[in-house]
């Protein structure tokens, strides 16, 4: 344990919106998994209402088990024996964070695993809310290369001595997240904050990964045909034979057995096939054959081959399709704009208008090679103010930092404005300096997602969705992880936010904030089956994406990493499901599509439409 001198002290006196108790965490750990890998070190530092440093405490933990990737945090087996065990501190620990914000860089991963030790010490995390500072830095949107805890230190001038030491990083986030917020208030940025319910045990955690089936469908059982490896199978009712044993025996054989019901499932077991079952019903619905137990045992005794999954083989370089965008290279200094793309490199934020209005309004933006912003932001360089803008609450921000407002007529011949000299306000300042920037894409447009270096280990890639905070609505971003039949594998491959996680962890839902949701998908593990990740929103209630108006979507390939793709998605109206993007392969490679899809119906119908079960 240790005490040592506090951060220096930014006054927060003033920002009356933002006083809260907070705790700032880091943690180091063994591994990436939290249900599985264990904390090596941690360190808390308590900040109050006005700003001011009111405690700090850090201690290494010793996890009984091997610390993992040494080379990366430096805590060895031998630095750690005799060091306490986490249930020995686990009280002071959580007095500390009892009745504070829990902040941390990356806020979901220090709580995940703080909720996982305290489980295994047989007692609850006492936090109600976190904040995290990745979510609030994208919200001002800074100037600067990625949002890495180094990066965002040397931009605030935080001195940073030793990366990856608990106690260092929390006292760089401390002076990190103290000039944050001033950032925040300046631009009038709502807090990010996280509701956490109790966890208190273990039982939230996934369950163990299911095998996929190595065998590609072959489509629907013929009569009088054999079953072929492969072939999705249902059963539903009561069976002689142990459901356990059905279903072991079933997989042995390379079948692929499935919870529901769909129009690529290959044949519904039943030996009741009037018992009016939902899979019944489904089955009737959609032409699949149904067949008995004893039908289904004599045919389950020469179940014939298959088809192997297998990893798409390397394409014949061909041509790319005009909505690819090739793949990214650094801006080039003092390179003309191309005349018929007098917006690249400017962020518009559209004000007023009807939605009809507003969605050209930012088509146009995109057209002209801009990108449309959907919130206030340090990188916003230009306002356009549609018809009742001017009472838009944003409006007395947009004029204190000096950004320029035009009328809709300046679409149609934009003009250039001086953002380099001394009389700009610092948020066209900020905007003029960005070192780089997504590629913008329109609805449609593709991106190659680059293959990490040689001998690199691939981070999961991020898809995140952000939009304008809601006061009657709540929108759920989800996933779907499909095989070639454009259907999820298992039920468990649908993630939500019942269901964070696939039983995999391959692709998880991270909530970072009431206006921002994140997919993290390991393309790296991913099965052969698995095609196809599909990532939608739905709105709960009676409100639509109409109401909602614009949502953002990123594409990056870590958590701080800077985004590679950028989209800003209008389509939806009256529709209450939005397809908002999908990273699929294409031979070798895996690619990012803007989607923009809506649809009237919510998220039971989305999800049955890709073959999950789901109940009336």
């Amino acid at each position: 344990m240790a005490a040592a001198a506090p951060s220096p002290v930014l006054d927060l006196s003033d920002l009356r919106d933002y006083a809260f108790d907070w705790a700032l965490v880091d943690v180091e750990t063994s591994g990436l998994v939290a249900r599985r890998d264990r904390v090596l070190s941690i360190a808390v530092v308590t900040i109050g209402r006005d700003g001011a440093q009111t405690g700090e405490f850090s201690t290494l933990l010793n996890p009984g088990c091997d610390p993992g990737p040494v080379h990366v945090h430096g805590l060895t087996a031998e630095r750690l024996r005799g060091a306490p065990c986490f249930e020995q501190v686990a009280e002071e620990i959580g007095a500390l964070l009892r009745d504070r914000v829990l902040v941390a860089h990356n806020a979901q991963f220090d709580y995940d695993f703080l909720a996982h030790e305290f489980a295994r010490a047989r007692t609850y995390l006492p936090v109600s809310q976190r904040l995290c500072t990745l979510a609030l830095n994208r919200q001002v949107d800074l100037p600067v290369e990625d949002m890495k805890l180094g990066t965002l230190a040397a931009h605030y001038g935080v001195a940073q001595t030793k990366a990856h030491d608990a106690l260092d990083d929390t006292r760089v986030l401390s002076g990190i997240f103290r000039a944050t917020l001033r950032e925040a208030a300046r631009l009038g940025l709502p807090l990010p904050l996280v509701a956490c319910p109790p966890r208190q045990d273990s039982r939230f955690a996934p369950k163990p990964p299911k095998t996929p089936c190595a065998y590609r469908n072959p489509g629907r059982l013929q009569p009088d045909g054999p079953l072929l490896q492969g072939m999705k199978v249902a059963i539903t009712g009561e069976t002689a034979t142990s459901r356990a044993e059905l279903v072991a025996r079933s997989v042995a054989a390379g079948l692929n057995v499935v919870s529901s019901v769909s129009r690529h499932t290959s044949a519904l077991v039943t030996n009741d096939s009037a018992s009016g079952s939902a899979k019944a019903r489904r089955a009737v619905a959609e032409g699949v054959p149904v067949i008995d137990e004893t039908v289904f045992l004599r045919l389950l005794a020469d179940v014939r081959s298959g088809a192997l999954h297998q990893a798409p083989a390397p394409e014949v370089a061909a041509p790319a399709p005009a909505t690819v965008v090739p793949a990214p290279r650094p801006p080039e200094p003092d390179t003309a704009t191309p005349t018929d793309k007098p917006l690249a490199g400017q962020r518009v934020l559209v004000l007023g208008g009807t939605h009809a209005e507003a969605v050209a309004a930012r088509s146009r933006v995109v057209e002209l090679g801009g990108s449309a912003a959907v919130n206030l932001s340090c990188s916003v360089t230009d306002v356009v103010m549609l018809a009742g803008g001017e009472y838009d609450r944003r409006r007395r921000r947009i004029a204190d930092l000096g950004l320029p407002v035009h009328d809709e007529s300046w679409l149609s011949a934009p003009t250039s404005v001086d953002r380099g000299g001394d009389a700009v306000a610092d948020g066209q300042k900020h905007a003029a300096v960005r070192p780089s920037a997504p590629h913008v894409l329109p609805r449609g447009g593709v991106v190659d997602l680059p293959a990490p270096p040689s001998g690199t280990p691939a981070a999961p890639w991020r898809v995140t969705a952000s939009w304008v905070p809601q006061d009657h609505s709540e929108i759920d971003v989800v996933a779907f992880a499909l095989d070639e039949d454009e259907q999820v594998v298992f039920d468990e491959d649908f993630v939500f936010y019942g269901a964070p996680e696939n039983p995999a962890g391959t692709v998880r839902l991270l909530t970072d904030g009431p206006a921002e949701q994140t997919i993290a998908i390991d393309l790296a593990s991913l099965p052969p089956a698995s095609r196809k990740v599909v990532i939608a929103a739905t709105i709960d209630g009676e409100a639509t994406f109409g109401d909602v108006g614009a949502v953002q979507v990123t594409a990056a390939p870590d958590d701080s990493a800077a985004a590679l793709a950028l989209a800003t998605m209008d389509a939806a109206t009256t529709e209450r499901s939005l397809l908002l993007a999908e990273i699929y392969r294409r031979g070798s490679v895996w690619r990012f599509r803007a989607v923009g899809q809506g649809y009237d119906h919510g998220l039971a119908d989305l999800a049955r439409g890709y073959g999950v079960a789901v109940d009336d």
